[in-house]
């Protein structure tokens, strides 16, 4: 009884919160999202949770109020195109109780805000559909600012509709310069304008929520994130590789869901009868279930009543490609399965490079992520999907193609799965640590117990700024082991672990209390039944490598360094300013597998000795500097005759560029005009697996041994 009665004040003091909030979030607008209580309720828990379980174990208090907010209002509005002086100077006065005001679970501060955005963003669409059909003179010499992230906020409405009066002249000037009719121009221009603001109209509290809860987590540190119900499944669903569904990827085009791809071996595939472009306008659940039209719905709200459990059936309403909306529909019925996103998993490739007049077999495994599905794990499925599974397979396969050597390419692979991290190292290894994981009051080292290795022979690794998380523990394993060499770029630096909480598990008090609702209350907690709360990526520890250093900030220094194209003050960890700092801790007993010091500076040699005389390479210094130049610009001209001038040099020196790189191919020369063949150049491959022959060549000329 004391229980049921400590659930119904506790819910009576959600509740009342949201009738009584503190703040009025409702503004003068067409398009106003209040929070419910179930958001009040996951933000107090949040701030608990940060405070006891966060690794930082920071206090949720003004200081970080003014983070969360300053953070708010960037991620609303980063570009000062929406938001105007006297709006942000209204919303200061919450600078210092938004602390406050999550602890309690009172939105409506961060509401009221983001309300007031959603009404400019709103005013400054409908101000541009108002402009589009406005007659501009494009002879004018006036420049647009693209880029207003350092200007200061619009100072009235007056300034934003001068602003954006250039923005839709720009836009025009785009479509005048790819050379439409101005009529087709104007129509097109309106479409998507009108797209845009139907778009923000259906924007919903949960979709609020998810960017305050963002700008609150990111503050504490830039990896403890919270997922909303849907993108909870989207994260679970891209770490397996798996989800439950037809197999198909949809896109919303002009209020219409289509069609965008079909994959491989999914339920649409094998029916063949839903085509790319194909539109649905209807969705049915079950072999007799009414059909639900979906047009004009949002995208999420489509696929989720086109998702589903397996075996289960779903009817779809297909207009085909290409024929009007008006056209007779026909019906498409599929079974549900468990759907395997191959073109996201691991894949391989064998390139051959012939040096010293010696060719050689090189396998390279592209890894796009450390994924795994936990749920198959766990429920004892024998083949779970995972990137260790799909590697060791590709090594076997490699092996009977005899390659002298394999590089394991994980540019722009962002991690994922710390075991997949250990167990993929175990692949190369014969047992020992891989990585030690620091929490608050202990240190942990996670070995690899498999004696058994599926590759021996000569390893490279290649990575970028891109490459994260569980790509550093993997990469930083090989080179302390000394069991390859890393090649490309200081990678990302996140040196953090994150353990995913759901939700559910943590706050049952809401589910309790409207399960025991009785009488007139029953029905509505039917409607609501079992709510979902999502989850919470948390940051828990930190990694370090098996010799003690933190891959915080710093992250992996490869072998062979290539030049940095995206600068380490705008990518990566350093430029986080919540992210935690660098450190190092007593390193793990563990024995390389052989003495590479020689080798490494031969290999480095070698590698700077090609890039003196590489005009790839100098190509690749030019592209660096061409792009912090256009990384610094933020305006761009309005005169027609101007920007077609500039436009028409750049393509000029774009196909000349083209041109100096297919003759190192032995590649004909293209014309103007002439469509480039989609081809596969990427320098930076090429020259690690360079680097790679003369790692296999100083290995079969013994200049070292691998011992295990």
């Amino acid at each position: 009884m004391l229980k049921r009665i400590f659930l119904a004040l506790f819910i009576v003091a959600v509740i009342a919160c949201k009738a009584n909030p503190r703040v009025e979030a409702v503004v003068d607008s067409t398009h106003n999202l209040q929070p419910d209580a179930k958001q009040s309720l996951i933000a107090s828990e949040l701030v608990k949770i940060i405070e006891t379980a966060n690794f930082k174990k920071v206090k949720i208090d003004d200081s970080i109020s003014s983070v969360i907010f300053d953070r708010y209002i960037k991620q609303l509005d980063e570009g000062h195109n929406y938001l105007l002086a006297p709006d942000v100077a209204e919303f200061e006065k919450y600078r210092n109780t938004m602390d406050d005001d999550l602890r309690k679970g009172d939105l409506s501060t961060l509401f009221r805000i983001f309300n007031v955005f959603q009404k400019r963003y709103e005013e400054r669409l409908s101000y541009s559909l108002s402009q589009v059909g406005n007659k501009f003179d494009f002879t004018k010499n006036e420049t647009y600012s693209y880029n207003r992230e350092k200007l200061p906020w619009f100072k009235s409405q007056k300034e934003a509709d001068e602003e954006w009066t250039k923005r839709v002249k720009y836009d025009l000037l785009n479509l005048r310069l790819s050379g439409s009719e101005e009529v087709k121009n104007v129509e097109n221009l309106t479409k998507r304008y009108q797209n845009l603001l139907s778009q923000a109209k259906k924007l919903n509290n949960q979709d609020a929520f998810q960017i305050m809860m963002d700008a609150f987590t990111e503050s504490i540190d830039p990896h403890t994130n919270y997922f909303n119900p849907e993108n909870a499944q989207r994260f679970n669903e891209d770490m397996a590789r798996t989800f439950e569904g037809i197999g198909a990827s949809l896109q919303l085009e002009n209020e219409v869901v289509k069609i965008a791809g079909v994959i491989p071996g999914g339920p649409a595939f094998k029916s063949k009868k839903l085509n790319v472009n194909d539109k649905i306008i209807a969705v049915a659940q079950g072999a007799d279930g009414e059909f639900v039209d979906v047009r004009g719905w949002r995208l999420d709200n489509t696929v989720q009543k086109i998702k589903g459990p397996r075996g289960t059936t779903v009817r779809l309403k297909i207009i085909p490609a290409g024929q009007e909306l008006s056209a007779q529909p026909k019906i498409v019925t599929l079974v549900r399965e468990k759907v395997v996103l191959e073109d996201q998993s691991a894949k391989k490739k064998i390139k051959t490079v012939t040096s010293g007049g010696k060719t050689y077999k090189i396998g390279v495994i592209e890894v796009p992520a450390f994924y795994m599905d936990f749920k198959a794990y766990q429920s004892g499925d024998p083949n779970y999907k995972s990137t260790t599974r799909d590697v060791r397979l590709i090594i076997d396969s490699l092996k009977r193609q005899q390659v002298d050597g394999i590089v394991m390419d994980l540019r722009a692979n962002g991690g994922g799965s710390l075991m997949e991290a250990i167990e993929l190292t175990g692949l190369f290894i014969k047992t020992g640590p891989v990585v030690q994981v620091r929490y608050p009051n202990r240190t942990e080292v996670d070995d690899d117990d498999d004696p058994s290795i599926s590759w021996t022979g000569p390893l490279g690794v290649m990575v970028d700024r891109f490459s994260a998380s569980a790509s550093e523990i993997f990469a930083a394993a090989i080179q302390d082991y000394n069991r390859g060499v890393i090649m490309g770029t200081q990678t990302y630096g996140k040196g953090t672990v994150q353990s995913a909480i759901d939700l559910s598990r943590v706050i049952t008090t809401l589910d309790e209390f409207l399960n025991k609702m009785k009488g007139s209350d029953k029905e509505e907690a039917s409607a609501t039944q079992l709510p979902k709360f999502g989850q919470i990526n948390l940051t828990m520890a930190k990694f370090y490598r098996i010799n003690g250093s933190s891959t915080q900030h710093k992250g992996v220094i490869p072998d062979i360094q290539f030049p940095m194209i995206f600068p380490a003050n705008k990518y990566g960890e350093s430029a986080e300013p919540s992210a935690l700092p660098f450190d190092a801790i007593k390193p793990s007993k563990y024995t390389p597998v052989a003495n590479l010091s020689a080798v490494r500076t031969e290999l480095v040699k070698q590698h700077e000795q090609r890039m003196k005389a590489s005009s790839e390479y100098k190509f690749l210094l030019e592209d660096i500097d061409l792009f912090k130049k256009r990384e610094a610009e933020s305006t761009i001209t309005l005169n027609e005759a101007q920007l077609k001038k500039e436009r028409d040099e750049q393509e000029a020196r774009n196909l000349v560029r083209d041109n100096q790189r297919r003759a190192l191919r032995g590649l004909p020369p293209l014309k103007k005009g002439e469509v480039k063949p989609k081809e596969e150049n990427d320098f930076i491959q090429d020259e690690s697996l360079k680097t790679m022959a003369d790692f296999i060549k100083l290995n079969q000329a013994g200049q070292f041994t691998v011992v295990y």
